[in-house]
Parts: structure tokens; C-alpha cells; sequence
């Protein structure tokens, strides 16, 4: 690997010029051209009622899956653009565009949906296992399915037209909120000027009057945006509402559930589960506490670093260790990663201007991914760039797949990101140099295991509660600080001094239109991803291939028959979460031995 590595992303290999590219404008005109024409041959297309009838489908199936692809290179392109700098006004623009162009797709998608609901059963059938249909037989039997709870057509386009300047605008807002803000900061008499992405890296100092003063910084800063966050908030949870009562959906899991390809037995055993186990959870933040010379953690102290923080990682020595430490599994991510850097795919200098957070997203057109984040030279920094990686690599295995089976659900995505973390993370704790390096690390696998299975049941909570008051009527700001209070008192089981009343305004994960409970996902793919290490670990370099197999399956069945099938567990049972659960409470059991 190349000495010096590139921090900053290459977008130009895409479209020349960023938000003013005039290539990009040419592929949005051409796009939204063949948008049109799948909804001209949609409505024009008589219903099939025969075996030779159907092969008609075929034209507007490969018409479809070209399309996706497009609209997801679009989307990439204008998230990373908005992301690299928040406050490109013509990248939000374009990212607008891309946004109503979606809604046209999912428009034509409804008629679709209307033609083969009429197909009859038996015509349906034969059609499936044909053989250039039965590569995409499980999403389109899936939409066919999904269809028939769904609204009549035209009222489902009606909806989906309506939400373009509704729904969806107001997840747009949320983010111009978010662009707009800075965390003032002083040190050494200098006031600073912080993104939110650089504060929140902030927020993990070392020093403990550092962590409290920006802490109270963005405390401050979020609740002065607090009226138009719930505002948001309100009218996003009023939209689902509406369309759920419409459709004559009574549970709002429903819809996550859906994407997710799983069912609620399944999500109700993963966080009975946890519930059960959160006890050595507990004793951890307890010891953390007593460690750092306190009575009781405050929500900034949860990611404090314990002892004598490691040096800063250089970005270069980051890129060796990860490419090093796949390669002992997996052969194939080390290579794909190794390309990622020296190719510069990720975008990962500290600068203000970025967006807070991390992501890897897809050029499936292109067969690239783009990664994003803020290194600063912190362990954790390691562990994200390895987590996107893993994502990166997921969509990679795919690339030779048609388009309508490389979508894949959250919940399996976040699992071969784990995956990649836990490989990177686990080498670093076997080759630590002395008990107190090993603790430092081993702190962080358990932060890890805080944050999946206490912060993000705080989540999950707090936006089930958030829904079933949002029936009643708008949420205040009050109201949600206490929701959210409530929700992060109980997960955590009231082992903290101090909790974050306004972390409902400041995730962007609570104002994502296409996902509603973007948070269990994480907790799945966490200890999912734990049962598929377990077997890496015991079958060495020969599981490359199973778990490539594994990823490949991972937009084509649900995630019941996915274990099934590569695992042999049945997740709607308590077994497989307590292996699980037990394998990723085994580092906090080893920090609360090297702490006694």
C-alpha cells in the first residue's frame, strides 16, 4: 500500500464537476426520459392470461432493473455531494431532483404493482420459475404480495405524489437544520466554530472538562433548533400514521418489519433477549464510572476512553491494519479495501463543512462504493472505517448480481459491516502489548455492546412511544425531551447520572424517510453478525466462501430462511440471541476481570 493515501474522495470518476456537472445533468434528463417511457409501456401492456402471454413482463423487468440502478447512482452521487459540504445549495438542489425522479419510479412501480396483481394465480406461478424470471422470482413475488395490502393504485399514487412536497420535505428540512449548525468551542482563548460531526468526535476527549463543556455546547445548540426538529418529527410520524390507517395497517412495525424481511417474533425474541442479559451490562457502566473517579457516568462519559489513550492512529497505519486483519479471514474484502484506499474511495478528512456521522454508499452503475466519515486518529475512527468497509465489500460481492437482488434490508447490511469491525477490533485486543492496553481496547468492544444493546433499545423505545402519543395528536418539544429521558433512563436502567433529553433532534436517523425505526436494524446485524464470526473463527480461510454465499443470499430471502439456510438457527427462538449475546458479553466479562 501506498505510503502517503488520499483522505478526500474521488467523485470526478463519476460525473466531472460535482454539483455543476453538466455530465450529471445529462444522466438525470436521460433518466427521468426512461422513467417515462417504463410508465407509458406499464400502462399500455394488456394483463397476461397465458404462460406465452407473460413473457411480455420481461421487457419492462429488465426496463426496471436499469432504472434502479441509475436512481441509485444518482442518489450516491448527490449524498455524497451534500455530505462532503452541507452547505452546497446546488447539490441540495440536485439532490432534490433526485428525490422527485424516485417518486416518478415509485409511481410507475404502483402501476406495475396493478398489472401483475391481475395476472391470475396459476399464470403467476409459471411465470416465476421461467428461466430469465426465476434470478428475480423472491422481490417480485415479494412486491406482488406487499401490493395486495397496499391502497388501491391510484390512491398509492396519490400518496406517493403527495409525499415528494410533504413526507419527504420534511426530512429534507431536518437536514438544512443540521447544515446550519456549529458548536461554538473555546480552547487556549480561541473560539471555534465546530461541525457537528467534529463536536460529537469532541465528545469522546480524554479530558473530562472537554467532554462536559461541548457536551453542554450541543445540548444548548440542539434545543435552540428543538421547535423545528419536532416539527419535523411531528409531521413525519403524522404522515406514516395517516397511510398505515388508510391502508389498514394497525401495527407501525409493520412497515420496518417489511423492509426488513423479518418478522415481529423474531425482533420481540432478539430484544427479550437483551433485556435478560443487560445485568453485566450494568456492572460495566458501574466499574467505567469508578474507573474514571466518579460516583455515576453522565451521557458523556459512556465513550470516554479509560487510562492512557493510545496514540493517534495515522490515517496510512488505519489502512494497513484493516487490510491486514481481513486478510486472515478474507482474502477477498483485504483486496476490495485495499482498492478503496489507493483508489481513493473515501472521504475521510477532518475539515469543517461535513455532515456529522458515517456511510458507505453504492455506484452500482459504476461498481464502486463511496465511503464518508471524519478520521481524527482515534481507535474508534479504526473501527468505522472498517465497519463501512464491510458494507462496501457486501455491495461488491453483489455487483455481478441483477439489480433487483442486490437489494438487501438494513438489518443484514449492518451485519457484514459488524462482521468487518469485530475481525479489526478483536486482532487489536490478542495483540495488545499489556494488561492496560488490553483494557483500553477491550472498553471499546464494550461501548460497543452498550451501544447496540442499551442506546439503540433507548431508540427503539423512544420512537415507539413517540408514535403511539403522535395518535393523539402533535408531540411537543417538552413532551419528546421527556419521551426520550424516559426511554434512555430505562434502557440504561438508570445507571447514568446525567442522559441526553434532546437526542431525538440531534440523530438523523429519526427523520430518514425511506426507513421508519432505523435503529433495530443495527442491533440485528450486531449479533447476527456475532453468529456468523463465531463461524469464521472456527472454520478459518474455508468460510470465505460460505459467507460470500451468505452476503449474496442476503436480497433474496427473508432473514428467518437466510439463517436458516448458512446458519442452521431459528431466530425466532431465544437460542440463537443468548449464543450471541453471550459471545459479545464475553469482552465485557474479560474487562470486568482485568478491573477488578
Amino acid at each position: 500500500m501506498k505510503k502517503q493515501l488520499s483522505q478526500t474522495w474521488d467523485l470526478d470518476v463519476f460525473f466531472p464537476g460535482g454539483s455543476e456537472s453538466k455530465e450529471f445533468a445529462s444522466f438525470l434528463d436521460l433518466l427521468e426520459q426512461d422513467i417515462q417511457q417504463l410508465n407509458s409501456q406499464i400502462q399500455e401492456m394488456a394483463i397476461p392470461h397465458s404462460n406465452e402471454e407473460a413473457e411480455t413482463l420481461l421487457r419492462p423487468i429488465y426496463l426496471i432493473q436499469n432504472i434502479e440502478s441509475r436512481l441509485r447512482e444518482s442518489m450516491s452521487f448527490t449524498e455524497c455531494l451534500t455530505s462532503q459540504n452541507v452547505k452546497d445549495n446546488k447539490a441540495k438542489l440536485l439532490y432534490g431532483r433526485v428525490v422527485q425522479l424516485h417518486s416518478a419510479y415509485a409511481s410507475a412501480m404502483i402501476g406495475f404493482e396493478k398489472l401483475i396483481l391481475q395476472i391470475p394465480e396459476d399464470v403467476w406461478e409459471a411465470f416465476l420459475v421461467t428461466e430469465k424470471i426465476q434470478p428475480v422470482a423472491f422481490p417480485l413475488n415479494e412486491r406482488r404480495q406487499q401490493a395486495l395490502e397496499k391502497l388501491p393504485p391510484e390512491m398509492e399514487v396519490l400518496a406517493n405524489d403527495f409525499a415528494v412536497d410533504g413526507y419527504h420535505a420534511w426530512g429534507d428540512l431536518y437536514s438544512k437544520v443540521v447544515g446550519r449548525i456549529t458548536i461554538p468551542f473555546e480552547k487556549d482563548g480561541e473560539v471555534m466554530e465546530l461541525s457537528v460531526g467534529q463536536a460529537s468526535n469532541m465528545m469522546n476527549d480524554p479530558d473530562r472538562s472537554v467532554r462536559s463543556a461541548v457536551f453542554a455546547k450541543w445540548e444548548e445548540e440542539w434545543a435552540n433548533n428543538a421547535e423545528l426538529c419536532a416539527h419535523a418529527l411531528n409531521h413525519l410520524g403524522g404522515f406514516r400514521l395517516n397511510l398505515y390507517r388508510h391502508r389498514g395497517w394497525e401495527s407501525v412495525l409493520k412497515e420496518p418489519l417489511d423492509i426488513n424481511r423479518m418478522t415481529e417474533k423474531t425482533l420481540q425474541a432478539m430484544w427479550n433477549v437483551i433485556e435478560e442479559n443487560k445485568g453485566l451490562l450494568v456492572q460495566y457502566l458501574n466499574r467505567k464510572a469508578k474507573l474514571l473517579g466518579i460516583e455515576k457516568l453522565t451521557w458523556h462519559d459512556v465513550h470516554a476512553p479509560i487510562g492512557e489513550v493510545a496514540k493517534k492512529i495515522p490515517y496510512e497505519e488505519a489502512a494497513s491494519l484493516i487490510v491486514e486483519q481481513f486478510a486472515r479471514l478474507s482474502p477477498k474484502m483485504a483486496r476490495f479495501s485495499e482498492r478503496a484506499f489507493e483508489e481513493s474511495w473515501i472521504e475521510a478528512e477532518d475539515r469543517p463543512g461535513k455532515r456529522p456521522g458515517g456511510f458507505c454508499t453504492s455506484f452500482t452503475e459504476s461498481k464502486q462504493t463511496r465511503i464518508f466519515m471524519t478520521y481524527a486518529g482515534t481507535s474508534d475512527n479504526v473501527s468505522t472505517l472498517a465497519h463501512e468497509l464491510g458494507h462496501g465489500f457486501h455491495q461488491h460481492v453483489m455487483d455481478d448480481m441483477p439489480q433487483l437482488v442486490q437489494n438487501y434490508a438494513m438489518n443484514v447490511a449492518e451485519t457484514a459491516s459488524t462482521f468487518a469491525e469485530l475481525v479489526v477490533a478483536d486482532a487489536s485486543v490478542k495483540n495488545a502489548q499489556s494488561d492496560q492496553e488490553r483494557i483500553v481496547l477491550l472498553d471499546e468492544k464494550a461501548q460497543n455492546a452498550v451501544a447496540f444493546l442499551i442506546n439503540i433499545h433507548a431508540r427503539f423505545l423512544f420512537e415507539t412511544e413517540f408514535y403511539e402519543r403522535r395518535k393523539k395528536g402533535l408531540v411537543s418539544v417538552e413532551e419528546l425531551n421527556q419521551l426520550m429521558e424516559n426511554a434512555q433512563r430505562r434502557a440504561y436502567r438508570d445507571t447514568l447520572d446525567t442522559y441526553h433529553p434532546h437526542f431525538w433532534t440531534s440523530k438523523l436517523h429519526f427523520y430518514i424517510t425511506e426507513v421508519p425505526f432505523y435503529n433495530f436494524p443495527y442491533t440485528f446485524g450486531y449479533l447476527f453478525s456475532y453468529g456468523v464470526y463465531a463461524r469464521a473463527l472456527s472454520e478459518g480461510p474455508a468460510f470465505e466462501e460460505k459467507y460470500v454465499n451468505l452476503l449474496r443470499d442476503t436480497g433474496r430471502m427473508t432473514v428467518e430462511d437466510l439463517a436458516q439456510k448458512h446458519l442452521g438457527v431459528d431466530l425466532t427462538q431465544a437460542d440463537f440471541w443468548q449464543s450471541a449475546v453471550n459471545l459479545a458479553l464475553a469482552d465485557v466479562e474479560e474487562f470486568l476481570r482485568l478491573t477488578e
